[in-house]
């Protein structure tokens, strides 16, 4: 099943998305968030949308289209999960995931406007795999048991600084991932049942032009392991938004020049949706 949430920010519609139409789901739930997917929101959503108790949302296509799950209690994420990355980024392989934090008001909908933060010359994309997490997961047994806490999974750029990021960092990544808007998500959670999650191609563009062009199949540490792994350290909660790293592409690379102000950025993810932001200067920038 393929969830998304539509309407101007902050009013945003829980719908399912079926055979190219959305349905409204505000009769199971307010929103499509961590209540909803703890309380098997996503059964009772597929057995309404089969009895046909949801109505049909009109003109969904000319709506607003917001990030496919509502503000998370946290963002973890996933560094260097690509060796290839890793390797443009002037760092071995890891040998355990490296965890950073976005906080969760970085997550926006998947096509809006993302300011570029005043001071930025260095803003980059990553396109990454997301997971949402449907049941708390804590201290799991081994990584097989990891997708009965997962809801689904969501295309993300996980958008950074990189000079906050490496230079005024004090050894900590989050000062260069945490802007607002730094995570565009979307359009759609769509479950399981429906991903070859450790198949899936992901591709970026900047202004039309190839960036980066990968499978997860090239992951160092897979969506089981990275579930298993962070629960050990920390409680995922229903909602949860956890990002699997990016693969090789990215303007830190040296290969490309950053964002800057009129650019556009679109990212993919197979079965999982497209994404188009507009890049803007922040309203500072111009004082």
């Amino acid at each position: 099943m393929k969830f998304a949430r539509l309407g101007p920010i902050g009013q945003e519609t829980p719908t399912v998305f079926h055979e190219g139409r959305h349905y409204d789901l505000l009769t199971l739930t307010a929103d499509i968030d961590g209540d909803f997917l703890a309380s098997d929101g996503i059964e009772r959503a597929r057995v309404a949308l089969e009895a046909g108790w949801l109505p049909e949302i009109p003109n969904a296509d000319a709506l607003r289209v917001g990030a496919p799950i509502s503000r998370p209690s946290a963002v973890i994420c996933i560094g260097m999960n690509y060796a290839a990355h890793a390797a443009e980024s002037g760092s071995l392989p890891p040998e355990i995931p490296i965890i950073f934090l976005k906080t969760p008001n970085t997550v926006v909908g998947p096509n809006d406007s993302v300011e570029i933060p005043p001071g930025s010359t260095k803003t980059d994309w990553e396109v990454e795999l997301g997971i949402v997490i449907g049941k708390r997961a804590s201290y799991l047994d081994s990584p097989e048991d990891a997708l009965e806490h997962v809801a689904g999974f969501v295309t993300a750029n996980d958008v950074s600084e990189r000079d906050f990021q490496m230079t005024v960092s004090g050894g900590q990544w989050s000062k260069g991932k945490c802007a607002p808007g730094f995570n565009p998500t979307g359009p759609w959670l769509v479950t399981p049942d429906e991903v070859d999650f450790q198949n899936l191609s992901l591709k970026s563009w900047v202004n039309g032009e190839i960036r980066q062009d990968s499978t997860t199949a090239d992951q160092i540490f897979d969506v089981k392991f990275i579930i298993w792994h962070l629960s050990q350290y920390l409680a995922l909660e229903p909602g949860d938004l956890v990002l699997t790293g990016t693969p090789e592409g990215v303007a830190l690379s040296g290969r490309f020049p950053y964002l800057a102000a009129g650019d556009v950025c679109e990212i993919e993810i197979e079965g999982l949706g497209r994404q188009r932001q507009e890049f803007v200067a922040h309203e500072k920038a111009a004082q």
